[in-house]
This record gives C-alpha cells, structure tokens and sequence, in this order.
C-alpha cells in the first residue's frame, strides 16, 4: 500500500508540471491582460511596456513559466495581475466556501443516494424503482445552468413561491450584507439553493450506479447460496453483497471529489457564491494569469488526490490489492 501511495504522490510531478504547462502557454496565447489599456487615452504605450516589465510580461513565455515554477516551489504563487492582492491569499479565502459547498453536496448526494440506490435495486421493477430510476435520469441529464436558474425563478423574492405567499430564500452570496450580525442560520439560508443546484445532478448519477452495481452483486451465485442457507435478509444484503458492490463506489467517491468541485464552477457563477470558481472564472476573464495558474495547479492536485484517495479505500477494503 504504502509503495502504491508514493508511485501515485512521483506521478504528481509530471503531471501537474505539463497541465501547468498547457495552461500558461493557452493562457498567453489570449494575449497581454494590459491590453485593453491601449483604449485608455491617458495611457501611453510606454505606461503599457513599464507594466509588462514590473509583472515580467516581456520576457519569452519558456523563462516565464520557468520562474512561475521556481516561485511555486518556495510556496509563492505570485501577485494578481489585476487586484495586486497575493495569489495565495485570494485562494485561502475563496477555498472554505468552495470547500463547505462541495463538501455539504458530497455528503447530502452519498446519504440519499445510498439507501434509494440499495431499495431499487432490492424492489428493481416495482412501481418506486421505475419512479426513482426515471427521476434520476431526468436529474442526471438537466443542465445544471438550467436547473440553477429555475431554483432562482422559484425560490427567489419575486419567485413563484413568493406570489404563493411562502418565504422566499437568498439567490446570492453567502450572507446578508445589510446585516453584519448575520449568524449560523443565515449563512445555512445561502447555502440551500446551491447546494440543491450542484446535489441534484451528483444524487441522480449515483442512485443510477449504485442500483446497477446491487443488481450486479445480488444476482451473483454465493448470494443466492447465502440466501439459500437461510440467512436473514438483511445479512445477506449488507454483509455480502453491500460489501462487494462498495468498490465500485469507492473509485466513483474519489472521482467524485473533483467533479463536484468543477460543478461549482458554473454552479458559483450562478448564484455569485465567493468561491474557487467564481474567482476561476473572474480571473480567466481578466486575463488574471497568476490567478488562473493558482486555481489551475488547485484543481489539479485535487483530481490527482481523488484518485489517490479511491486507490487507497480500495486496498483497505480489498486486501487483495494491498501488495501490488
């Protein structure tokens, strides 16, 4: 296991050098970040060139990209090129919110999913598999830009809900700014409508995988001999059969992790949520280069943790992988 984790944690380093890589050079090939100063009459070309040389912009992308590695290393991300505010900083206080949304998503989606995964597949072909197995390839197939804007035309203070007289609930942000004592509850308030936005689609997928691996394992001969000698149901569902049908899902959790963070990407933007993917998006529409590459190199370790973390649940819950 352990030789299993160092070979995953040596991958990183070429992995994460070449997807930096691509990125800087797409990023420069959009062009200077201080171009649109040229529509500025009050600034000079030579205001433009100082500029490109304080922020290093002048030199050939190669060398660019070899300094960006040599900072990183010494744990500096540079300085935003539009703020003038670290990188690090900016990252810092936009990850706790991307990581409560996700983490909130995840965990809601794995509690739902779970128990009407496992009842489908046990009742598969009743009246409720085929209800909840046809509500989540709905769920599972709406955008979820469409789905986001639908939770606002509902749930928002000129929303439907409103005109039946419900009390409406917060489209943006992650408190009440008119209320600087906002508290815990509030902050929950915020939350509902993205959370449900970027939960939908993740429960569907999952309810879909996890039936289709209990139909797999349940129709497998040593459960039907379990079942055959006598054993009450419920063991023969959980001890044998939950078992074996958990590590497929154990590879899906670990994808699962920077998926769900991706979808706060749009998700973010949709409901201006401070978080990792709104400032992605803000800074790759500014041609914030620093900011993109920090965000970048975030999103990529955590893909490569996802698949580290699946690796290492499925040698503790298959001994048999433990010594390869």
């Amino acid at each position: 296991m352990l030789a299993l984790i160092l070979r995953r944690l040596a991958l990183m380093i070429p992995i994460l050098l070449g997807v930096t890589f691509v990125t800087f050079v797409i990023i420069n090939a959009t062009g200077s970040p201080f171009a649109s100063l040229t529509f500025n009459p009050r600034v000079s070309q030579a205001d433009i060139d100082r500029l490109e040389s304080i922020y290093g912009l002048d030199k050939p992308v190669g060398q660019r990209y070899f300094i960006w590695v040599s900072n990183v290393l010494r744990g500096e991300f540079g300085i935003s090129l539009i703020s003038g505010k670290s990188v690090t900083d900016m990252i810092l206080t936009a990850l706790p919110n991307t990581v409560i949304l996700s983490g909130l998503s995840i965990t809601l989606a794995f509690l739902l999913a779970l128990p009407t995964g496992i009842y489908c597949a046990v009742k598969s072909n009743s009246l409720l598999d085929r209800v909840f197995t046809t509500a989540a390839v709905a769920g599972f197939a709406i955008p979820t830009v469409w789905l986001g804007l639908m939770l606002i035309l509902l749930f928002s203070g000129t929303g439907k809900l409103n005109d039946w007289g419900l009390p409406p609930l917060p489209v943006g942000g992650v408190r009440d700014l008119r209320d600087p004592d906002s508290g815990f509850f509030d902050r929950i308030e915020h939350l509902i409508l993205p959370v449900a936005a970027l939960t939908i689609p993740q429960l569907a997928g999952w309810v879909v995988y996890i039936r289709s691996n209990m139909l797999e394992v349940i129709r497998q001969e040593y459960v039907r001999t379990a079942q055959a000698k006598g054993l009450h149901q419920s063991r023969v569902l959980f001890v044998h059969a939950f078992r074996n049908a958990l590590l497929p899902l154990v590879t899906l959790i670990g994808l699962s992790i920077p998926d769900v963070f991706g979808g706060a990407l749009v998700i973010e933007n949709v409901f201006a949520y401070p978080g990792m993917g709104r400032l992605s998006i803000t800074a790759v529409g500014e041609k914030d280069y620093t900011v993109v590459l920090g965000v970048t190199l975030f999103f990529a370790v955590l893909v490569i943790l996802g698949n580290l973390i699946a690796d290492v649940m499925y040698g503790v819950l298959d001994p048999r992988l433990r010594h390869k």
